[in-house]
């Protein structure tokens, strides 16, 4: 059946993907994060024409296809992940005509687009929660969440001691007495995955976009939809645990919420919807689950593709990053699947900054402090990253980059507490700072209320030193981090071969040295001193070579 979005898009596009339905094993996506990309109408929150009108930057840095954060209808109790129209756009944001034409104009310009669903839970805001307010205990329209009574005389505890992802009870109680389930801020109730409603009701937003020319779905907290809802209801018995110390304390897939062996159902129905179309639509899962038990959503007949969380979560050592490599490409190789790399996202400090942190750096701590203890040297941190994304963009497999990074943005650590947005920091009683400082706006422009974000000021605070890191100060400048990663995308996509590459034998210690393929070989200098350099013209090197040698922060691709 022909899409909306496929009327609207240039054929040869289409029929480029029809001709190449595995596009997404090694592609280089970019993330948006709509809020903090550009602002069209100068309101100083991001939105769809915005993104519009830079999508040429991303045609010129050479990725593959951009994927959106959600710019559905929500209050931003949590960025926008709580969603209360899953088929609608934020008005603040724009419409669904101004969707289509971002679909449109990625597509001219041979660009994928994916976007995010949060099918865990709704916001509060959703009809269907504001029906099952009015509806009541022991109504169907309650039945679409995880409502319970309480425990004590009178109901006032929580029914189990289980916690929100952003601190405190992962319970809310309700006016009538019940209360309800929030893994994640009270503004985000849960819903209840074995009702047939909700199930049907995701296929009809799988459907919507696809057929309005979406290539793919990144599907948020893809490890939680199904909850041991069997009563009476399993406390943890040990709630100060954390997710990993939780998922690892008891038998694979028997968690009460998260990682359930059930949840493979629902993403084996999804692939069916996702398969109908032509080309197949990809998607790929926020799970942060083992390596082993990630591979499972990862399975051609599921998802297709997992988030590598091990690889962000590494530390900048040879040896760590060479076993997590490894293991990746494994876990990949298992389920049938490509791996997935990423340095930076929405949710965790950016990589110009994090890398450069000792390994026992309390990251909460760091924030609090303004990144002032210890504080970073943003040089040694941008040397850094680049090394750190010349390795990743080597890796066979797709690389998802987050926005600003092409500019090696630093974190914004100092952002003041009274601007802060994000939820984690009033929900933890000011305890955790949250995210905010990874979602400052990009700077466009070197001058302007907002560097270029938009005609007027920016929703989160830039700091005066974005002004360097603007496109407009790098845009041409040779040696600039956003001609490194035009540079290095251009060439990756020349010499891409197959999807394996092998260890050398012979590297120094600290080193990490592999080859793809017959053409090319990648040398990451991560030791503190220089190292030769092995046989091959030098293509692309993160950093100046040092009399011919590698110098320590540094990567460099070989044609051999």
């Amino acid at each position: 059946m022909p899409c909306r979005g496929d009327r609207v898009t240039d054929r040869s596009t289409l029929d480029l993907s029809s001709r190449d339905p595995d596009w997404w094993r090694q592609a280089v996506v970019y993330q948006i994060y709509p809020r903090s990309f550009a602002d069209a109408d100068g309101d100083g929150l991001g939105d769809l024409r915005g993104i519009t009108r830079r999508l040429t930057h991303l045609a010129a840095l050479g990725v593959d296809a951009l994927w959106l954060s959600p710019f559905y209808p929500s209050e931003l109790a949590d960025g926008g992940y709580d969603v209360a129209d899953p088929r609608g756009v934020d008005p603040r944001l724009g419409t669904l005509d101004d969707f289509d034409a971002l679909v449109a104009e990625a597509h001219r310009l041979g660009l994928k687009v994916i976007v995010d669903i949060v099918p865990n839970h709704s916001s509060h805001q959703h009809v269907w929660f504001q029906e099952a307010l009015r509806a009541g205990p022991g109504s169907a329209a309650r039945d679409r969440y995880v409502f319970r009574d309480g425990r004590g005389e009178h109901g006032e505890l929580p029914p189990t001691d289980w916690q929100s992802v952003f601190g405190g009870s992962a319970w809310k109680r309700v006016p009538d007495g019940q209360w309800y389930l929030h893994l994640f801020a009270p503004e985000q109730p849960d819903l209840n995955w074995e009702n047939q409603e909700v199930r049907a009701d995701y296929r009809t937003t799988l459907r919507f976009w696809s057929d309005r020319g979406v290539d793919g779905f990144r599907v948020d907290v893809a490890h939680a939809l199904v909850k041991d809802l069997s009563e009476p209801l399993r406390d943890l018995g040990a709630p100060e645990l954390s997710r990993e110390e939780a998922l690892t304390s008891m038998p694979p897939g028997t968690h009460p919420f998260y990682d359930r062996d059930d949840v493979h159902e629902i993403y084996r129905d999804w692939r069916k919807i996702l398969d109908a179309y032509r080309p197949p639509r990809m998607a790929v899962a926020e799970a942060w689950v083992p390596g082993a038990r990630r591979a499972l959503y990862a399975r051609p007949d599921e998802l297709g593709q997992a988030f590598n969380f091990e690889y962000l979560e590494a530390g900048w050592d040879a040896d760590e990053l060479r076993q997590v490599i490894t293991d990746s490409l494994a876990t990949a190789r298992a389920a049938g699947a490509s791996a997935t790399w990423v340095l930076s996202n929405h949710d965790v400090i950016r990589h110009a900054s994090r890398l450069m942190l000792p390994p026992d750096t309390d990251l909460n701590a760091w924030l609090l402090s303004g990144g002032r203890a210890p504080a970073v040297d943003a040089a040694a941190g941008l040397r850094r990253a680049r090394a750190a994304t010349l390795l990743m963009l080597a890796l066979p497999g797709s690389a998802y980059v987050y926005q600003g990074e092409e500019l090696g943005l630093p974190e914004v650590a100092d952002l003041p507490t009274e601007v802060l947005q994000d939820p984690i920091w009033e929900q933890t009683g000011h305890v955790r700072k949250g995210r905010d400082g990874c979602r400052v706006p990009l700077p466009w422009t070197t001058t302007g209320p907002s560097y270029g974000f938009g005609p007027g000021g920016a929703w989160l605070p830039q700091p005066p030193g974005f002004a360097a890191y603007a496109v407009e100060a790098q845009d041409g400048v040779e040696g600039s981090t956003l001609e490194l990663y035009r540079t290095a995308l251009r060439l990756r996509r020349k010499l891409l071969d197959g999807e394996e590459l092998t260890w050398a034998a012979d590297a120094p210690d600290g080193v990490l040295r592999f080859d793809r393929g017959e053409g090319w070989r990648c040398v990451t200098n991560l030791s503190g001193a220089p190292v030769p350099l092995p046989a091959g013209e030098v293509l692309l090197s993160s950093a100046p070579l040092e009399d011919g040698l590698l110098g320590p922060d540094t990567t460099v691709w070989l044609g051999r």
